[in-house]
């Protein structure tokens, strides 16, 4: 309701502000404001199916958007969140030709940000390792990166982000935004052109909070970037320092069951502990738990709506710390010869926080305890990384041939562990959105170390002016060590993923104004290091020392064709892919997803996915443009699901891959005239299901944004000013966005949904000087 009332008012006061800024735009100049620039390069010379994301197009979006939020209109791509900025890193899932956020690569600058799952053992969302304002640009390829690409999760696409340079010129940009839910967000970048030793830097800061959008609870971050650039003779060293400080309370996980009988703003019961007291008393009573009463006085009936304990809990919550670093030589070191090397360095620390009603506190049965005696207590699944690397790039310039020589190397130490807090019955003792201390119990603690080696050759060979040819390959190994320091059950040993061989074959053949291209990639993901999610190590001793032998990890095989296009005012790209992927596991775990139960993997054997994707961009005037993509796709289980005797344990072939919508289609509408910038976009993505038998899904969806401002020009306090208003979700659609929150089933209904945030509204004032 918060955010409805702010709508309107907002929308109003920003048409009074732009209203008054009309009359400023007869006196700008119209020169650079009247041209509609590129928002999406579409990747001519690639011999892969490449789009980029300019900045231009990176600045129109609601700032604190999530950077990953920013490629959700290319073909292809299917990205859900449960908030409006696609930063809520619990519900953020992106797809990509039906393989998930944990089959793809991310880098920034290069340097690997893992697989960018929730609570990933390997790296850091996007979301904390740059402020979205210090991007320069995207680059998305949808079905292979580059061989060189630092990434071991990379089966199908990759998604490289890259930082802004610092300014030749000294200046400042300040920048605030207040919205929907108490929204307000500060930002602050400052430049100091080029210093009198031939460097430039920058430093900037920004600090974000929102209320949020049902129930009771923060999502807030502070993030600080600084960036250098020093000229060394014929050298350029690159350093850069991220930091990150995250807090986050998460929405309740709902079913369709749920949404039904509650309502797309059910949440968690934040705002009434002594609620969450009762309902956790009733639990017991009932036997729901595993645990003895707590009160009996509290009876056996759950008060409504309630139907289950699991209906809503007290709060939860994810908190995260980052310091990333990375330090870049490059230049040349003979006439033909360059080279480029990356050192890096990355530190985390974190908690998932979840007031579990399954576990009571300890003094919980002592008469007369006045402290830890509460029905429920704080579970924790608490990690630590620190990660160290290098990579680099030779590349040898021989006329026709550009040789490229490239290798990476990390080591990377993880801890995990679950552990319980103790909570008071009277009033609730702590806050979620502080790192706990002081456990009454540690369930399990393991360490983790990771070595990865990873190397490639490629050669880019111009056959003539029409025609280039790539063809290269890499090869990789990784060894997952673990170690048991507490708690059951006790896992021990290692496990290695390797390939030696993995080819990258493509060409492009220009006719004019168009371009033909065809690749071919083969690729591998390795183990996971964790005792959560798909990882070799989420099991017992003796599962893992069963597994270990014959366990093999994912790969695939990717060829795909396309044609880009320029004809007049009209240029774009058409793709079709074809993907066999062989070896594909899945993860399921019984009961309720806060009890923690441990994942059972299975090897669903292939999946074949095949589609066809388009994307093209119309600049029909200087102030008009018109962008669409659509992308089809089918990816299907090959095999059924066998169990230990080799009979049919889950019939699954022929099945959907799960969270892998048919039908993905976008279309926005682009104006920009004599300051005025706005445009309007449409996302419509298809049903998806969320089990693997396909006996669940959720509907379609189509969700509509718009963006509209004013640029100041001239001279005096104007210059540099820029007023902006971002409208997500206009038409306040109900919606299921993330499916499989808490993993995938088999069958049957599950708390692994998350509605989309409705009609939210922001107003931005920037100003640079």
């Amino acid at each position: 309701m918060k955010s409805r009332l702010f709508a309107s008012a907002a929308l109003a006061a920003a048409a009074s502000a732009l209203a008054g800024a009309a009359h400023a735009a007869e006196a700008a100049a119209t020169a650079d404001a009247a041209s509609v620039q590129e928002l999406v390069v579409y990747g001519r010379g690639e011999a892969r199916q490449v789009q980029t994301i300019t900045q231009q197009e990176i600045q129109s979006v609601a700032p604190g958007s999530s950077p990953i939020k920013m490629v959700e209109k290319l073909p292809g791509v299917n990205f859900q969140s449960a908030d409006a900025f696609g930063a809520y890193e619990w519900s953020t899932r992106i797809s990509i030709r039906g393989f998930n956020q944990n089959q793809l690569g991310f880098t920034l600058d290069g340097v690997p940000l893992g697989d960018m799952s929730y609570g990933n053992f390997n790296g850091l969302h996007i979301s904390r390792a740059i402020i979205s304002e210090d991007l320069e640009r995207v680059d998305l390829a949808q079905g292979s990166g580059s061989l060189e690409t630092a990434s071991t999760s990379n089966l199908g696409g990759t998604l490289k982000f890259f930082s802004r340079d610092p300014s030749h010129e000294a200046g400042a940009t300040v920048a605030g935004t207040y919205g929907s839910d108490s929204t307000h967000r500060i930002y602050v970048r400052a430049e100091t052109g080029d210093l009198p030793f031939g460097g430039r830097a920058y430093a900037s800061f920004v600090d974000q909070k929102a209320d949020k959008w049902k129930g009771v609870g923060e999502q807030k971050q502070r993030q600080w970037d600084f960036k250098v650039v020093q000229p060394l003779g014929d050298f350029t060293l690159t350093g850069f320092y991220d930091g990150s400080r995250r807090r986050e309370n998460d929405y309740q996980d709902m079913s369709k069951g749920m949404i039904a009988r509650l309502g797309y703003d059910w949440d968690n019961i934040s705002g009434d502990y002594a609620l969450a007291v009762r309902v956790a008393d009733i639990a017991h009573n009932r036997g729901d738990t595993g645990a003895p009463p707590t009160n009996p006085a509290a009876g056996t009936v759950y008060p409504a709506p309630f139907q289950t304990v699991d209906d809503a809990y007290f709060n939860a919550a994810g908190l995260r710390d980052d310091d990333l670093f990375a330090l870049t030589l490059e230049g040349p070191v003979l006439e033909q010869v360059s080279i480029k090397a990356t050192a890096y360095h990355h530190k985390n620390d974190g908690q998932g926080v979840w007031f579990s009603p399954y576990v009571p506190s300890p003094n919980a049965y002592t008469a007369g305890a006045t402290s830890d005696n509460a029905p429920l207590s704080v579970r924790t699944t608490e990690y630590t990384i620190d990660r160290d690397g290098a990579f680099g790039v030779a590349t040898v310039d021989l006329g026709a041939h550009q040789l490229r020589f490239a290798g990476w190397y990390e080591n990377n130490d993880f801890d995990q562990a679950r552990r319980f807090y103790g909570l008071d019955r009277a009033a609730n003792n702590r806050d979620s959105l502080k790192f706990m201390r002081n456990p009454f119990a540690t369930q399990w603690a393991y360490t983790f170390r990771t070595e990865t080696l990873q190397g490639s050759i490629e050669d880019q060979w111009t056959v003539n002016d029409a025609l280039k040819v790539n063809f290269g390959f890499k090869a990789v190994r990784v060894i997952n060590d673990s170690h048991t320091v507490t708690g059951a059950p006790v896992i021990e040993g290692k496990i290695e993923s390797k390939d030696t061989f993995l080819p990258q074959v493509g060409a492009t053949w220009r006719i004019g104004d168009q371009e033909l291209f065809a690749t071919y990639t083969e690729n591998m993901r390795a183990f996971g290091a964790a005792h959560t999610g798909i990882s070799p190590f989420a099991t017992t001793q003796a599962g893992f020392n069963a597994i270990r032998g014959t366990l093999k990890p994912e790969t695939s095989k990717t060829g795909e064709v396309g044609w880009r296009f320029r004809q007049g005012p009209v240029q774009g790209v058409v793709a079709a892919y074809y993907v066999k992927f062989d070896d594909r596991l899945i993860g399921t775990s019984a009961g309720a997803g806060i009890v923690g139960n441990p994942t059972i993997l299975a090897n669903a054997g292939g999946v074949t996915s095949k589609g066809f994707e388009a994307a093209a961009t119309w600049t029909i005037s200087d102030e008009w443009s018109l962008f669409g993509s659509y992308a089809y796709n089918d990816s299907q289980y090959d095999d059924d699901v066998l169990d230990s005797t080799g009979a049919v344990a889950q019939a699954i072939s022929g099945k959907t891959v799960v969270d892998t919508p048919k039908h993905l289609l976008n279309a926005q509408v682009n104006y920009r005239h004599d300051g005025w910038f706005a445009n309007l976009s449409a996302h419509y993505t298809a049903k998806r299901f969320y089990t693997f038998t396909n006996d669940q899904s959720v509907p379609s969806y189509t969700v509509v944004d718009a963006t509209v401002g004013y640029r100041f020009d001239g001279e005096g306090w104007t210059k540099g000013l820029e007023i902006q208003v971002n409208a997500t979700n206009l038409l306040d659609k109900n919606f299921v966005s993330t499916v499989g929150s808490n993993g995938f089933g088999y069958s049957g209904d599950n708390q692994t949904l998350l509605p989309g945030a409705p009609r939210q509204v922001f107003a931005t004032i920037r100003k640079s000087f």
